[in-house]
């Protein structure tokens, strides 16, 4: 499709519309990882949302794009994208919820964090060193995906910057924080992963008995809170009653 609209800031990329497949259209912000792109991006999809149309599915925000999926017998790409085109041209003057800011416990290296020492050792930092740089950013939510509730973090520290490992595990325990390049994130299950592990919450990020399952949406932010072991257990247990 490949339309963009006309900006009112040069300094900002304008928007382009691409065919992803018979079911979805993506909105391109450029590539750059950037709080305001991220920004318009939440825009849209806010005005996406708002406007409820019937053959709009879902909307899947990311760090420069939005997906918006739809239902082909309802809607043609060509029409949808003339009506996203339009929205486009709101959204500079969309409101959007305020970031909450949700703190997260978490216990840092030994069986919680099994790559610390790795991550340390790999940046001539001590592992307590790697835990203040960890732990003393806020970080933006720029998208939620992977497995529910995965929020991956924009905003960690350069210094602690880290490349995946070179073989996933094949069982990464739920509530697991990792560092993947220059990313950080929280797994909410069990799943494979190939994040270099740091340490692990007790919270219970995603449940689907919880309405909404997972207490933070993008565009939220999240700190870290360093906790001893024994809180982690204690916190464990407290809410498994």
């Amino acid at each position: 499709m490949g339309n963009r609209d006309d900006s009112t800031d040069n300094r900002l990329p304008p928007v382009d519309f691409r065919i992803s497949g018979d079911r979805a259209l993506i909105a391109v912000y450029g590539d750059k990882v950037d709080p305001a792109v991220n920004e318009r991006v939440r825009r849209l999809a806010a005005l996406i949302e708002a406007a409820r149309h019937p053959a709009i599915e879902a909307v899947v925000p990311s760090y420069t794009t939005l997906a918006i999926h739809y239902d082909p017998d309802l809607i043609d790409p060509a029409t949808l994208g003339g009506l996203l085109r339009e929205l486009a041209t709101q959204a500079e003057h969309t409101k959007i919820p305020p970031a909450a800011l949700i703190e997260i416990p978490v216990c840092y290296g030994g069986e919680f964090g099994p790559d610390l020492a790795a991550v340390a050792a790999y940046h001539r930092l001590t592992d307590d060193e790697v835990i203040r740089l960890h732990s003393q950013s806020v970080y933006r939510i720029y998208a939620i995906g992977f497995t529910p509730g995965f929020c991956y973090l924009g905003g960690l520290d350069s210094r602690i910057h880290t490349p995946r490992l070179t073989t996933p595990r094949l069982r990464v325990p739920a509530g697991s924080v990792g560092i993947a390049g220059g990313q950080t994130g929280i797994y909410p299950l069990a799943s494979p992963g190939g994040w270099q592990l740091i340490g692990r919450t007790p919270l219970p990020l995603f449940d689907c008995e919880r309405t909404p399952p997972v207490s933070y949406r993008p565009g939220d932010d999240i700190r870290f809170r360093p906790i001893s072991a024994d809180t982690f257990w204690r916190m464990a247990g407290e809410l498994r009653q």
